[in-house]
């Protein structure tokens, strides 16, 4: 029987990022894409902003669906959480998908650029400092130049995150630890996928990810940038399905 499949989403979308995925695979994996707390239909709760939180929600999804192992794939944000997720539960990893994220801990500028970003979102209660400083750099310079309804699709779901949960997103993936050390210790197999375009998770970072992890493989793809299952959803999921027949 083929594995179940969770996919987790970027910041800061909702599931709706994985529409082509989802459509793809529905006729030979059952595919789970929860909306994270706070974004899309989620509420956000009262918890203190914490990925390892984050991590509990996905066990808790598993629980509710009688799944005791699935392969689990998170893009960026997504993939922080698939990390925390990694350390607090790794006998229900059957296998891992990486995409357009890092393992590193954030530097000090960087912890504090994202307590900068969630003060003025909660400030302003706008979308104002995502639209202007976040946007841009969530996609590639192809899909800038040639890819408006990509642009266009992702510019909407900015606009449409809550600045509640923006400021406790950003607050939860600052104070992540470094997880070299986890993904040294998974010995399942791992799938890791950069946009050749990306600017906020290189492929140097991807590198850095598969070559940790002891069944790791990279993978890049060409003219897409932060938003790989966005900006080639055929391409990625191709990818995917490649990486799921093999299992």
């Amino acid at each position: 029987m083929a594995p179940p499949v969770v996919l987790l989403h970027a910041f800061p979308l909702s599931a709706a990022m994985w529409a082509a995925q989802r459509g793809a695979l529905a006729g030979s994996h059952a595919v789970f894409t929860p909306d994270q707390r706070g974004f899309g239909r989620r509420p956000l709760g009262e918890e203190p902003p914490s990925l390892e939180r984050a991590a509990d929600d996905v066990a808790e999804l598993l629980d509710a669906e009688g799944l005791d192992q699935v392969v689990l794939g998170g893009l960026s944000m997504g993939g922080y959480v698939a990390m925390a997720f990694l350390r607090r539960f790794p006998d229900r990893v059957a296998a891992l998908v990486l995409a357009d994220t890092k393992a590193s801990a954030d530097a000090e500028p960087a912890r504090e650029n994202r307590e900068r970003i969630a003060r003025t979102v909660l400030a302003e209660r706008s979308p104002r400092v995502l639209l202007e400083e976040v946007l841009p750099a969530l996609v590639g310079e192809t899909t800038a130049r040639s890819r408006p309804h990509v642009l266009a699709a992702v510019r909407a779901e900015v606009e449409a995150a809550r600045p509640d949960a923006v400021a406790w997103a950003q607050r939860a993936m600052a104070a992540r630890p470094d997880s070299f050390d986890i993904l040294r210790a998974t010995a399942v197999p791992a799938l890791v996928l950069i946009g050749e375009e990306d600017r906020l998770t290189t492929v140097d970072d991807g590198r850095a990810m598969a070559d940790a992890l002891p069944h790791g493989r990279l993978l890049t793809i060409a003219r897409a940038g932060h938003l790989t299952a966005m900006e080639d959803p055929a391409e990625f999921t191709a990818i995917l399905r490649g990486f799921l027949a093999e299992l």
